[in-house]
């Protein structure tokens, strides 16, 4: 017990992310997002949630695979090393806090603040009209969704959320909002949470472009060696190479030199590096012996993925303790805001 609260005490603060379920996590998602949160459950007071009720956001009408959907989140999590020992794993719909804030926070909050925020833009890029018309047909959640995210913050009051760079602005409204309650209850009860810059590389897609399901250029953390290997064998090296024995340039290796820069050690990549400029390394026998390593990479991420596909009732008790935790560190919040507000307590 001594060492738990020793442990607590180091903590740096605590911290909220959340991931839409969109379906299996891909290599882009490791490196940019879940080797982060590895990291920061070490350092923070992590709640991390999967993010059904902003699916619903753009799939309100496309429901069939959220639940898969979501429990394949949680998979690629653990799988990767999130440790529900030092951290909170939760649904987040099965937290009617963040349902109740998103109300108190909506009646404050004006609608000038959420059709500019620039969370709200990209959703809008991702909705297609069935007739091709230009303007989307704008629900009312999608409309709330920057109040949602804002109360998927504040109700635990964290100190901070990881973000990148590009990503600095959606931080604001969230802060906005947490000075516009503040002010009008008269009150210090929300802090305004920081963003926690994280330095969040994008690892392109096989073809060159943005990784990601719907291009079918991805490799997945669950894919099988065969996949991975055939996937790999099809990526964008140096297209100004015509032969195996001439020069390289893996400067303009496309993909694959970028993916031996993701997974190898520093002595390894000036290897390939050395090689490719000589011209004693082809592109096919350089994206075989990538895919190996990435293949051995993910042999341990994916024995663990295995394990807890084969127990389902283990995922489903970590998801009820995550769940568990983060009701009991929200109604600690709600609590206070309830009675800020005016609300009848009975």
């Amino acid at each position: 017990m001594a060492e738990n609260q020793s442990a607590a005490k180091i903590k740096k603060g605590l911290i909220v992310t959340g991931m839409r379920p969109t379906g299996k996590l891909h290599l882009g998602h490791y490196i940019g997002v879940l080797k982060n949160m590895v990291k920061l459950q070490d350092e923070y007071e992590c709640f991390f949630f999967v993010a059904d009720w902003h699916a619903l956001t753009t799939k309100f009408d496309s429901t069939q695979d959220l639940v898969d959907n979501t429990n394949d989140i949680v998979l690629d999590w653990l799988a990767a090393g999130i440790d529900p020992e030092k951290c909170s794993i939760y649904i987040q719909s099965h937290l009617p806090q963040t349902a109740e804030l998103h109300v108190y926070l909506s009646m404050i909050t004006p609608q000038n603040w959420v059709e500019r925020d620039p969370t709200l833009k990209d959703l809008v890029k991702m909705i297609k009209t069935p007739d091709g018309d230009s303007k989307p047909n704008v629900s009312y959640g999608f409309l709330g969704y920057p109040v949602l995210m804002s109360a998927d913050i504040l109700t635990f009051n964290v100190d901070y959320v990881p973000v990148g760079i590009d990503q600095v602005a959606h931080i604001e409204i969230t802060r906005d909002i947490a000075r516009r309650f503040n002010n009008i209850y008269k009150t210090e009860l929300f802090k305004e949470a920081k963003p926690l810059l994280t330095n969040i590389p994008m690892l392109k897609g096989v073809d060159g472009q943005k990784m990601g399901k719907s291009f079918h250029n991805d490799i997945k953390i669950s894919d099988d060696d065969e996949t991975t290997t055939k996937t790999i064998m099809k990526s964008i090296t140096d297209r100004s190479r015509a032969r195996k024995d001439d020069p390289g340039h893996p400067d303009k290796c496309e993909v694959a030199f970028e993916y031996w820069k993701a997974f190898a050690p520093e002595e390894k990549i000036k290897q390939i590096q050395q090689e490719c400029i000589a011209g004693k390394r082809g592109c096919a026998d350089c994206k075989r012996e990538l895919a190996a390593l990435i293949n051995e990479y993910l042999r341990p991420i994916r024995e663990r993925r295995k394990y807890y596909e084969q127990h389902p009732e283990l995922v489903k008790e970590i998801i009820r303790q995550g769940d568990e935790k983060a009701r009991t560190k929200a109604e600690e919040v709600l609590k206070q805001v309830r009675k800020t507000v005016g609300m009848y307590q009975g």
